[in-house]
């Protein structure tokens, strides 16, 4: 079967790659699902190998690598203020997991992560890191929507609608495991949720399972200051000490917030190679803490992004998250060089693929990588003139100027458009749940 090419020509195209260039009047080539070459958009009519491409024209618009969110809760988008302006332990105890033991299950899961997808492909987002209940339906909807996806197996010591305790968990997650393997867009990841929330022997079976399965382990950790003085009080160590004598810390290990490091634990955490999760405006807006990121950097931590859950940030918006972890990083560092626009990008894109073990396959525009790709348009007044489109994506872009997405080579948002959801029933769906939910409160 002939190959079926698309031809997107850009104003300009960040590749995220080793050199990141900033290439001006090139093409991008698409060749079924991967990104075939990086050619002078002059040369591409003299070519005969793409005679009947389908020619896209991105005027104004800057081209790159699709953005990754490293860490959410997709479909608690259906819980989107349903209690705010409330410290995170108060927050998750006495509301969010109330409301989840109540609602959650398979159809509240696939309503709320089609809502979510429909957010986050709006803002160029084209791979989730997931953790959530009913992991089988996440990664069956994911599949379904056409966004790429790692789900999470999640364990827990405490029974939810998923499970009753940890065995049930663990064994639920390598069933889910293997039913899923499958499906192109989705990969798995283990996901305890936290140290205090999952006992010793599961963490060593999480643990054991990410080696022999190679895949990696996804957990909130050192979110909060009461967190780890709960657990030295308890314990006499550190959480991530004791993830680490559990055999945790390393390069598998996907560790969400990190606000609370001292200078050996950030040592300790470069030298596993531990990849960190940043999530500044949830843990900004839940008062939890401020991941030490300038520090974290310059240790060549592999730092990525994600949005938390939209039940505590309230959005789903990496472009945003891009711009506040820059400006937090230099204001609590006190050096403007702190996380840079192109080090900013690079956490929204190959560093969050790094993380989940995809940077061979997305990340970066290179050839031989899949096509998840995002076009953001630069005309608009607040990201006018373009002296430098890195600083303009990482400043001053909105999610609304996203135009155009593509996730696996196949079009997914075309000028402002969804192409595959349907946005009035997703949002109509989202409805008949808050009427629900606000007619039990």
């Amino acid at each position: 079967m002939a190959q079926r090419y698309q031809i997107l020509k850009p104003d300009w195209i960040l590749t995220v790659d080793a050199d990141f260039a900033v290439l001006r009047d090139a093409a991008l080539v698409i060749a079924d699902n991967r990104i075939d070459a990086l050619l002078d958009a002059g040369e591409i009519a003299e070519l005969d190998c793409f005679a009947g491409a389908d020619i896209v024209e991105l005027p104004g618009r800057v081209l790159l690598p699709g953005f990754v969110n490293s860490h959410t809760h997709a479909s608690m988008s259906l819980f989107r203020g349903l209690a705010d302006d409330l410290p995170l332990m108060e927050w998750l105890t006495e509301h969010i997991w109330p409301a989840e033991a109540r609602w959650v299950g398979p159809e509240f899961t696939a309503d709320g992560l089609r809502l979510a997808a429909a957010e986050m492909i709006r803002g160029g987002t084209t791979c989730l890191n997931d953790m959530f209940y009913f992991p089988d339906e996440v990664a069956r909807t994911l599949q379904a929507v056409g966004m790429r996806g790692v789900v999470g197996l999640i364990v827990l010591d405490f029974p939810s609608a998923w499970a009753q305790d940890a065995d049930e968990y663990l064994h639920k997650a390598l069933a889910v495991h293997d039913e899923i393997r499958e499906l192109p867009l989705i990969d798995s990841a283990l996901a305890p949720h936290a140290p205090y929330t999952v006992s010793d022997e599961p963490l060593r079976k999480v643990a054991m399972y990410s080696n022999e399965l190679d895949i990696p382990v996804h957990m909130h950790v050192h979110e909060t200051a009461g967190e780890v003085a709960e657990a030295e009080q308890k314990t006499g160590r550190r959480p991530l000490e004791r993830l680490d004598q559990l055999g945790l810390v390393n390069p598998s290990l996907i560790a969400v917030h990190m606000t609370e490091l001292n200078p050996l634990e950030i040592e300790r955490v470069a030298e596993a190679g531990v990849n960190v999760a940043h999530c500044p405006e949830s843990n900004l807006k839940l008062a939890s803490g401020i991941c030490p990121l300038a520090a974290l950097l310059a240790q060549d931590v592999n730092v990525c992004l994600g949005t938390d859950g939209a039940a505590s940030n309230n959005d789903l918006d990496l472009l945003g998250e891009m711009r506040t972890a820059s400006l937090l990083a230099k204001g609590a560092s006190g050096d403007a060089r702190a996380c840079t626009a192109r080090q900013a990008i690079e956490m929204a894109t190959i560093n969050g693929a790094r993380a989940l073990a995809l940077g061979d396959r997305i990340g970066s525009i290179e050839a031989g990588k899949l096509a998840d790709l995002v076009a953001i348009d630069l005309r608009a007044a607040n990201t006018q003139p373009v002296y430098d489109p890195v600083a303009q994506v990482a400043y001053a872009a909105a999610a609304s100027q996203v135009s155009d997405v593509w996730i696996d080579g196949v079009p997914q948002l075309r000028e402002y458009e969804l192409c595959h959801l349907d946005q009035a029933e997703i949002v109509a769906r989202a409805r008949a749940w808050a009427n629900r939910i606000e007619s039990a409160r």
